[in-house]
């Protein structure tokens, strides 16, 4: 998820492992180990965009990485505090920091790109409940955790409001994954009063809400997009026009890195579409920009094309910005949540 959540997370576990003992200093050292595995961006500069992009939430975001890195950053902190906290063991910091660590890819992996957990095996878990941005997961979070730093490390409501924090949040989670039960059985029920035959439904959260969600419709040739409100009232769910797999048009270059890259990247959702000298590979995960599932962009998408010297070249395609109102982008957005169809057609 975002940084400032990692960040609330992170501290709330450090909170609870050292917080009676060392005070503030353990929601820093937590806030500091919840936000580490992020830094895996940073293989921007010295990687090419696409094994950046497929290295992140890899081996940063793993259980072995956790195991690794704690004891690492407990004996720095032990050094750091050891004349004025020597009652705090390294073992006690091992704790504090493997916890913080840990914790971070386990909640990444409730959102849509998931996380690398079990690396080195190439599985990517991820549950797609919750969007990575979310203020209903965060906000009470980060408000309890305030509350708790303004208390006495000795004073007992310290330790209920950092508890609170991490119980509303977690409680929060566990309801995210009943909405997205009552998202996938709304859009079965309606594929099947439509008549629409399907491979495999997939439902996902829309951006900074669980009450909105995407569905992604696999069928034999394409895919169709649609959109679920837990606001939404008896009508059928719109469902888009099929947009054909076009899978075949890189069956002869399937087998080159950057391809097979790609293709990891999307978790097998993904189209392709043939522009002139060139072809677009669609990632469907992250969903569309914009409400009309029949004409709203895919927001993740690369060019494909033939380089200097015959190879293949991949390059991630920027949005423009410039052609697209965030206003009415989240206004639509807002609409929608609350119910209103109309925008879908607009």
């Amino acid at each position: 998820m975002d940084s400032l959540t990692q960040i609330v997370l992170g501290a709330a576990v450090g909170e609870a492992v050292l917080g009676k003992k060392i005070g503030t200093r353990a929601m820093l050292w937590g806030a500091i180990a919840g936000t580490v595995p992020d830094l895996d961006v940073l293989f921007r500069f010295i990687t090419d965009d696409i094994t950046a992009t497929e290295m992140h939430r890899g081996f940063s975001h793993s259980i072995v990485f956790s195991i690794l890195m704690a004891p690492v950053l407990a004996w720095v902190a032990h050094r750091i505090h050891l004349k004025k906290r020597p009652s705090v063991t390294r073992r006690d910091w091992i704790l504090l920091f493997f916890l913080a660590l840990v914790t971070h890819p386990m909640l990444d992996m409730h959102t849509t790109w998931g996380t690398q957990f079990f690396w080195p095996f190439e599985v990517r878990i991820t549950y797609n409940n919750i969007f990575v941005v979310d203020p209903l997961y965060t906000i009470p979070f980060l408000i309890c955790l305030l509350i708790a730093m303004f208390h006495k490390r000795t004073n007992p409501r310290r330790r209920i409001f950092n508890n609170a924090g991490l119980i509303i949040s977690t409680s929060y989670m566990a309801l995210t994954f009943v909405f997205k039960g009552f998202s996938y059985h709304a859009v079965d029920d309606s594929l099947a009063k439509q008549g629409i035959e399907f491979v495999e439904i997939e439902t996902l959260p829309t951006p900074l809400n669980s009450v909105l969600w995407n569905a992604h419709i696999e069928t034999e040739s394409g895919y169709r997009f649609g959109r679920y409100s837990l606001m939404d009232d008896e009508m059928p769910i719109i469902f888009s026009k099929e947009f054909p797999k076009n899978h075949h048009l890189i069956d002869s270059i399937r087998d080159e890195k950057a391809i097979d890259q790609i293709l990891r990247i999307a978790n097998g959702w993904y189209t392709i579409e043939k522009e002139e000298d060139r072809l677009v590979f669609n990632d469907l995960r992250f969903g569309q920009f914009g409400m009309n599932p029949n004409t709203a962009k895919i927001m993740w998408r690369y060019e494909i094309s033939a380089g200097p010297n015959g190879e293949t070249v991949v390059k991630r395609l920027q949005p423009n910005m410039d052609e697209i109102n965030l206003g009415e982008v989240f206004g639509q957005l807002w609409r929608r949540v609350k119910g209103d169809k109309s925008v879908e057609t607009e």
